[in-house]
């Protein structure tokens, strides 16, 4: 089973080590120490916590009903209109998302640089890397 540190932790789940761990501090996550004393959490614990935070998120949230469950809440970061087509993209944490769509859905919605917007994504295909 593979472990990890709160340092890798933390880049996982989008937040700062000082985050991890408090909440390792708090109990919100279990860990344990290496023979160096580093403080790992499991995999397996890293993985449930994770889906727990996102939930919790989700609770949070005042997300509009939709079937698209990939969303990317974030900020506008440049929006390129052609005479047809557009081009939007958003920064969504860590993530960076580029849309093409009409010129005419962009100017509908009244996308900008600089507020808020959400990326939803639905895909047939997946591709997963092992890092």
């Amino acid at each position: 089973m593979q472990s990890y540190t709160i340092g890798q932790a933390a880049r996982l789940l989008g937040v700062s080590p000082d985050t991890a761990r408090r909440w390792a501090d708090a109990g919100r996550v279990a860990t344990r120490r290496d023979d160096s004393g580093r403080r790992l959490i499991d995999g397996r614990d890293l993985a449930a916590f994770s889906v727990e935070l996102a939930a919790a998120d989700a609770a949070e949230d005042d997300v509009p009903y939709t079937s698209a469950r990939n969303a990317f809440p974030g900020i506008v970061t440049a929006v390129k209109l052609g005479d047809v087509a557009a081009q939007v993209e958003i920064q969504a944490g860590p993530h960076r998302l580029v849309s093409l769509l009409t010129r005419e859905a962009v100017e509908e919605l009244g996308l900008e640089v600089g507020m808020e917007a959400t990326a939803r994504v639905k895909s047939t295909n997946v591709h997963i890397d092992r890092t």
